[in-house]
């Protein structure tokens, strides 16, 4: 007789490990210290107006996570850039189509709906007159910002509607950008490193490639 135990397989929806996400929801339910992160990136100018954002790690549940990752960025050349890369603006919407797409996914997940399709499209208007000074009665960004979701999957309508609800409720860019959030200065530093050559850098040395 075969004494071997077979292990259960995970609960896996939408390629989200929904046993995973449910232990740690446990677990934070049992010790909130474990739900804080801390995230950190760095930017330096690269030229131009091309600038590039790095990222370390990341800070989860009072422990460092190491993670590597570079965001290139620039802009159109109409706006004096070398159009390379996307330029912040985009990448502002990006990050918050992509924490609502993650949203979208994992509420999907949670209640064994997989969807068929999902796509977010988000615009806004900026009217460059403030970004350049011109007018001070002219906001420098964004004054609304329209986006519409498409998702189809086999859930029913009061299901997606219940899932959009959540998304909204939820997601973390989605209330950075639907509210005022304090930016706060801890410095101006002048660290400068002096480098080779007698040029100079500030803080650490890029890894990116």
């Amino acid at each position: 007789m075969d004494t071997m135990t077979k292990e259960k397989e995970p609960t896996v929806v939408n390629g989200i490990n929904v046993d995973d996400l449910k232990a740690l929801v446990a677990s934070i339910e049992a010790d909130p210290a474990k739900a804080m992160t801390h995230w950190r990136v760095e930017t330096t100018w690269k030229g131009q107006t091309r600038s590039r954002a790095e990222v370390q790690g990341f800070g989860f549940g009072g422990e460092q996570v190491a993670r590597q990752f570079c965001i290139d960025v620039d802009e159109p050349m109409e706006l004096g850039g070398s159009n390379r890369f996307a330029n912040p603006q985009e990448y502002l919407i990006a990050a918050l189509n992509a924490c609502m797409t993650v949203g979208y996914v994992a509420q999907c997940a949670v209640r064994g709906i997989t969807p068929e399709h999902l796509a977010i499209e988000t615009e806004g208007d900026i009217d460059l007159r403030g970004f350049l000074g011109l007018n001070a009665e002219v906001a420098p960004g964004y004054e609304a910002l329209r986006y519409t979701v498409r998702i189809r999957g086999d859930g029913t309508r009061q299901q997606f509607e219940e899932i959009h609800a959540a998304v909204m409720a939820t997601s973390p860019n989605f209330y950075n950008l639907a509210r005022p959030v304090a930016l706060q200065p801890t410095s101006s530093s002048t660290d400068i490193t002096p480098l080779p050559g007698g040029s100079r850098e500030h803080g650490i040395r890029s890894r990116c490639r």
